[in-house]
């Protein structure tokens, strides 16, 4: 029970898809399933390109379907208002996080990592690419694993 409990508590839903917040678990995860992570920085409640992205990209019915074969998905969120903050354990999780992966502060900045953890591709802002090159762009990188 208190694995399912902390199971629940390390996952973030948009729409349908689950956003794992633990990216230790995560790498578990992509390890275990022979799956890419994509990780996702945000600012869930003040970056227009990051709400815009989730809204029209990652909660698409297209999207949802491709990542749950494909991807471990880990949003590391920064709200700024103080209805929406995160505990301290997320918060200072996340900040590391942004520490290795995202130094610039860029919103959103999107990774595509292997199950260790390194950095196989990125995207910088808003894609400029619609669902299906997005996905195909990740399609290259899980065909050559293979």
């Amino acid at each position: 029970m208190k694995l399912l409990v902390i199971a629940l508590l390390s996952s973030f839903t948009f729409g349908l898809t689950t956003w794992l917040t633990d990216f230790e678990a995560a790498k578990k995860n992509a390890q275990e399933k022979h799956q890419l992570i994509l990780l996702n920085f945000s600012g869930s409640d003040w970056c227009g390109p990051c709400i815009r992205l989730h809204k029209e990209i990652f909660d698409s019915n297209q999207f949802e379907a491709y990542a749950d074969g494909n991807l471990v998905l880990v949003n590391a969120d920064f709200p700024r208002l103080k209805k929406n903050q995160l505990n301290k354990e997320q918060t200072k999780q996340n900040e590391a996080l942004a520490d290795k992966y995202n130094p610039n502060g860029i919103f959103p900045y999107t990774l595509l990592l292997d199950a260790s953890g390194k950095v196989l591709k990125t995207w910088e802002g808003y894609p400029k690419q619609g669902i299906m090159e997005f996905t195909a762009s990740i399609n290259e990188f899980i065909h050559a694993g293979k």
